[in-house]
């Protein structure tokens, strides 16, 4: 059983119900399974194809993690792509470098699930501390970042296409004892 398995609760005798998510890593041929137009959808300038596939590709090294978030659809195969996300690990820290959720399925949990999977993943990997840009006009991914414990760090000024400042956040020691109650506590109210 994988780790994001364990974190969601899900083992190979638990299969997803039609509401759940099923978060995996992702491939090459999600892009086009959902993943593209996802990124079309959340971000004015989106990483093209072959941004992601020089990402997926750094995923053989253990460099980088991308997941993506499924919604089930009952008799119709693996599902609908809702969701993607990204880490990029550097020694002891993980950088959060992509997260998107279709216009469709934001404010259900999407967001939430892979920020849930990215964690599990940072502390597996034993990372001590994790960080991220988020635009400034952002209010809700803001939100979605403190309730992950992440704080104001510093500003990035100009940084989304030389136009908008970025606040960085970062959260330190999510080893601890305190930071893994933080994330049952987000995974019980799910």
């Amino acid at each position: 059983m994988s780790v994001i398995e364990r974190m969601l609760g899900r083992g190979p005798d638990k299969a997803p119900g039609p509401s759940e998510l099923v978060v995996a890593p992702m491939r090459k041929r999600d892009l086009k399974d959902g993943v593209l137009e996802t990124e079309r959808h959340a971000y004015p300038t989106p990483w093209s194809q072959a941004v992601f596939h020089s990402e997926i590709d750094q995923m053989r090294d253990g460099s980088r993690l991308y997941l993506t978030a499924r919604r089930p659809i009952v008799g119709r195969g693996k599902g609908r792509i809702v969701g993607h996300a990204g880490l990029w690990f550097a020694v002891d820290e993980a950088h959060v470098t992509n997260i998107a959720v279709h216009p469709d399925a934001r404010r259900s949990g999407v967001a939430t699930a892979l920020m849930l999977a990215l964690a599990a993943e940072a502390m597996e990997r034993a990372c001590t501390a994790w960080t991220l840009e988020v635009r400034v006009s952002s209010t809700g991914a803001q939100e979605l970042y403190r309730a992950f414990g992440f704080v104001p760090a510093g500003i990035r000024k100009r940084y989304y296409d030389n136009v908008e400042d970025a606040i960085v956040m970062w959260c330190h020691d999510i080893q601890d004892v305190a930071y893994a109650a933080r994330l049952a506590e987000i995974r019980g109210a799910r």
